[in-house]
């Protein structure tokens, strides 16, 4: 064999061995942009779920909390409003309108922003659209109005279902500069994420009940009780609330992992809120619809 033709052998053999190798380079590198991009939709994916209020669970538990304590009366008129549904399934429509631009009006309706030293709701602070207060309010009186179309009465009770809930998760009537504890970025076991989906759903999540079962479990209350629970207005339970989130901002720092410990000692004020939103919603309906 000539040095020649060995040379050319050799040259044509390098050849395709760069080629597989590039080509082989392409593939793998292909396979990591693309694993790369997917993990950023699904952390971007994970970003906005955050914002969601008490999470479906939670609402689910007050819904169904409120339905055990309806009067008769308001038992008819909730389930012909809506047409047979309960509660609790409804409970979660005012965050399953968010994604409907036709709804985004109604996006200042789930919080209320107070100050650490403030000590009093001030209605003019709210957004043009309102605040959660006035999203009360404003549904109440929509369902007391005899001449309120039937349309509107499905849309402004599911709304207050949703509405009372939200107002026992103590975050919405945060702080405005973090958004309700939304920028307060913490650690959920090795999770990324913030204190407002801490208090959310991961605590909630994280115990593994169905809503039914944690409604089922909830604290057993003498009438006496239930009354106390259930005296006041909104405005009162919004001040609750409130000092509740004072708690709450005090109980961790930026960048903290919770996990265990913190459930242990936070868990059972989640279902406190939860319970006493139930009870506080059903007192509402029950005055509505008297």
């Amino acid at each position: 064999m000539s040095n020649q033709y060995t040379k050319i052998l050799i040259g044509s053999t390098f050849e395709s061995y760069q080629k597989f190798h590039l080509i082989t380079f392409a593939k793998i590198f292909e396979s990591v942009v693309m694993r790369a991009i997917i993990l950023l939709v699904l952390l971007f994916t994970s970003a906005t779920m955050s914002a969601e209020d008490w999470g479906r669970t939670g609402h689910r538990v007050t819904g169904e909390i409120a339905q055990q304590h309806l009067s008769k009366k308001a038992k008819r008129a909730v389930k012909k409003i809506l047409r047979g549904k309960s509660l609790a399934f409804v409970s979660t429509y005012g965050d399953d309108i968010k994604s409907d631009a036709t709804y985004r009006q109604y996006g200042p309706w789930h919080y209320v922003n107070l100050d650490p030293d403030q000590q009093e709701y001030v209605a003019s602070n709210a957004a043009p659209e309102g605040d959660i207060i006035q999203g009360i309010e404003k549904s109440m009186e929509a369902l007391k109005d005899p001449s309120t179309s039937v349309e509107d009465q499905e849309f402004y009770l599911k709304m207050l279902v949703h509405l009372v809930g939200d107002l026992h998760q103590p975050l919405h009537a945060g702080r405005a500069e973090d958004k309700g504890g939304n920028d307060l970025q913490v650690r959920w076991f090795n999770q990324g994420t913030n204190i407002h989906r801490v208090w959310d759903s991961h605590m909630i999540d994280d115990f593994q009940m169905s809503y039914t079962e944690l409604a089922a479990n909830s604290a057993p209350l003498s009438k006496a009780e239930e009354r106390e629970i259930a005296k006041g207005d909104v405005l009162d339970w919004l001040y609750e609330s409130k000092a509740l989130s004072d708690e709450v901002y005090a109980s961790v720092e930026i960048g903290e992992k919770l996990g265990y410990s913190y459930s242990y000692e936070w868990f059972g004020v989640v279902r406190e809120q939860l319970q006493k939103g139930g009870i506080r919603l059903a007192k509402l309906l029950n005055e509505i619809y008297q």
